[in-house]
């Protein structure tokens, strides 16, 4: 950045995906998976470096992705591969490796998270930073909806006085689209979200996550509008 403040995204990427086969490396729109969210994260001048902390090199190497002057790969390390890993763990290895100001961490299936938006949530987070008001930000679904407990009790309204869902208290879904954090709120935690972070609803159909098959096939939907040039909208 022009300030000298160095911000770097952390991208991990595995080979087995347990719900939807290799995900990552599949052809979506045009392009692998993992090519949607790292051409935006390249997109953005403010990130200075995307490093991926993968199990899959020689894969990502197949499908032309090769180490350059702001994309570094680290092989994962054994004891941090499988699904039961938490990804806090992962996190904290590329930290203790690759120094920096500030980390921005997405997924892979967040293909629709667009550099516009990135550069929004930067500003914001450093501007909370700068603040006083936060030492992370992570990205959120703001609900207004009628939520019951599994045994069917009310939590947020009166089912006996029902007012419009949208006049409903919000409640907010970490959506794991993005998260932004200094070491320094990592250390204090050991996670990407701070002890004071910053909660930032994004727009709808920029914080789709591919979890499942169903997810694949809305975002796929949704990419191949963005691959014809069409802008999606930005209201949350």
């Amino acid at each position: 950045m022009t300030d000298n403040t160095k911000i770097t995204a952390l991208l991990p990427m595995k080979a087995h995906s347990a719900r939807v086969k290799s995900k990552n490396f599949r052809l979506i729109a045009g392009k692998p998976l993992f090519q949607w969210i790292l051409d935006a994260l390249l997109a953005v001048p403010a990130i200075d470096k995307v490093v991926i902390n993968t199990d899959a090199r020689q894969i990502l190497a197949d499908e032309g992705l090769i180490e350059s002057d702001r994309v570094m790969i680290r092989d994962r390390k054994p004891e941090l591969c499988g699904d039961f890993v938490s990804m806090n763990l992962v996190l904290g290895d590329d930290i203790a490796n690759v120094p920096s100001d500030h980390y921005l961490m997405t997924h892979t299936t967040n293909p629709l998270l667009q550099p516009d938006m990135i550069e929004g949530l930067i500003g914001t987070y450093l501007g909370a930073l700068k603040a006083g008001k936060a030492d992370s930000l992570f990205t959120v679904n703001e609900m207004h909806t009628r939520f019951y407990t599994v045994e069917g009790a009310p939590i947020n309204h009166d089912p006996d006085n029902l007012i419009r869902t949208q006049d409903l208290p919000a409640y907010m879904e970490e959506n794991s689209v993005c998260y932004l954090f200094t070491p320094q709120s990592f250390a204090a935690t050991n996670a990407r979200i701070g002890k004071t972070p910053l909660l930032y609803p994004t727009p709808k159909l920029q914080s789709v996550d591919i979890d499942e098959i169903s997810d694949w096939f809305i975002a796929e939907s949704l990419l191949m509008r963005v691959a014809a040039g069409e802008k999606l909208p930005e209201e949350a």
